[in-house]
C-alpha cells in the first residue's frame, strides 16, 4: 500500500459492517464539548501516614535518647500534617476542574473547598511539567497559569492519566493552540 492510497475497508467483528477506517484507528473527541473532571482524594494514604507517624513518634520518644526523641518529634509533626490533610478530605469534596466554552473552573487545591473561575483570555499557559517534578509528587504535573496564579495538579490527583491529558487538550483547544 502506498503512503497516499486509501486504507482498506475493515469489517467490524461485532456487527460485520464495513467501514473505511483502519482497524487500529482510535476514536477521539474533537467536538470540544464542555466537560468536568473530578479530582481524587488520598484519604487512605493520609490516614495511614497519620497513624504510622503517631505510633513511631510515640515509640521513639518513649524508648530512645535525645537523637531518637528528635526523630520522634519529626514523626509526630508528619502525623499532624497527615491528620490535617485527612480532615480536609473528610470535610471538603476533592474539587472539580470544569472546562466549558466560556470559562474555566479550577480548584485551589485538593480538598480545599474553594475554586476559581477564569475566562480563557485570562489563561496564559497550560502545559505538563514532566522532568522537573519534586520527588514527593507523581509526574507529570498539569500546570495552568491563569490571572496572576499558577495552579498545579499532580498525576495522582486524577483517576487516570487520560483525564489529566483530556483537561490539558480541552484548555489548549479553547485557547486556539495546537494539542
Amino acid at each position: 500500500m502506498s503512503p497516499r492510497s486509501k486504507p482498506e475497508s475493515v469489517a467490524s467483528p461485532v456487527t460485520g459492517a464495513v467501514t473505511d477506517k483502519p482497524a487500529s484507528s482510535k476514536k477521539r473527541r474533537a467536538d470540544g464539548a464542555p466537560f468536568e473532571v473530578t479530582l481524587v482524594h488520598a484519604r487512605k494514604t493520609n490516614a495511614g501516614w497519620a497513624v504510622f507517624g503517631l505510633m513511631m513518634g510515640v515509640l521513639l520518644l518513649w524508648k530512645l535518647a535525645i537523637v531518637g526523641q528528635v526523630v520522634g518529634v519529626i514523626f509526630l509533626l508528619v502525623a499532624v500534617l497527615a491528620a490535617k490533610s485527612f480532615l480536609f478530605t473528610v470535610l471538603n469534596p476533592p474539587g472539580t476542574i470544569g472546562v466549558e466554552d466560556d470559562k474555566l473552573t479550577l480548584p485551589d487545591g485538593l480538598c480545599k473547598g474553594r475554586s476559581s473561575e477564569f475566562t480563557y483570555d485570562q489563561v496564559k499557559h497550560a502545559f505538563f511539567l514532566r522532568r522537573a517534578v519534586p520527588w514527593t509528587r507523581a509526574g507529570p504535573v498539569l500546570v495552568v497559569e491563569a490571572g496572576d496564579l499558577a495552579f498545579t495538579y499532580p498525576r495522582d490527583w486524577f483517576a487516570s492519566e487520560s483525564e489529566q491529558r483530556r483537561v490539558l487538550h480541552g484548555i489548549l483547544r479553547r485557547l486556539g493552540q495546537p494539542d
